[in-house]
């Protein structure tokens, strides 16, 4: 065996989970490059946008979630501009977004961390964590408690300007909550 060929032989290879999308069925207002990574991301079902800030990644996540979930969507912001998107999702696409304490749910759910608790995970197929630098931390609680919270859900989404591109934890803990591998397969591979 040669060196190339037991190179390609260890690559990794995730195969996409989510649904395809045909360009006219993704909102219109969105720029030809936000469709194309709403697009993207909707095909692969568990992704991640990192886009940096004021690129709208509030409306690619708004949009992929309308697109890919079949039966509710969750979108966990920070406090700060959970109530923001829910606007931006009305006045930029049209979207009915309800920002939700646990005590209603709709097509389009969202809420902030510190409400996570108030809500049952079976009841989303879908998933956004917007600023999911919040998965950052190694041993942090929160990133644990949304990594074993939606290990189950078929679709994720995680949104932020603020990726560490040289940080390995920071990724591994990304590809963890996504269901890509676990950190330690990471660090192995």
């Amino acid at each position: 065996m040669s060196y190339a060929t037991f190179l390609e032989s260890k690559k990794l290879r995730i195969g996409s989970v989510g649904v395809c999308i045909e360009p006219d069925e993704i909102n219109p207002t969105l720029f030809p490059f936000q469709r194309d990574l709403v697009r993207w991301a909707a095909r692969k079902g568990r992704a991640a946008i990192f886009a940096d800030t004021g690129l709208g990644k509030t409306g690619m996540q708004v949009e992929w979630a309308r697109l890919i979930s079949q039966k509710r969507a969750l979108i966990v912001a920070p406090l700060s501009v959970a109530r923001q998107t829910v606007r931006e999702a009305d006045k930029l696409l049209g979207v009915e977004v309800v920002y939700s304490r646990g005590e209603t749910l709709a097509p389009i759910t969202i809420t902030n961390y510190e409400m996570l608790d108030r809500f049952n995970a079976d009841d989303f197929d879908a998933v956004v964590l917007d600023e999911s630098s919040i998965l950052k931390a190694l041993d942090g609680k929160t990133r644990q408690r949304l990594t074993e919270m939606f290990a189950e859900a078929p679709y994720r989404l995680c949104c932020t300007a603020t990726p560490a591109p040289n940080d390995i934890t920071e990724i591994a803990n990304h590809a963890e909550f996504l269901g890509i591998m676990s950190r330690a397969e990471m660090l192995a591979a």
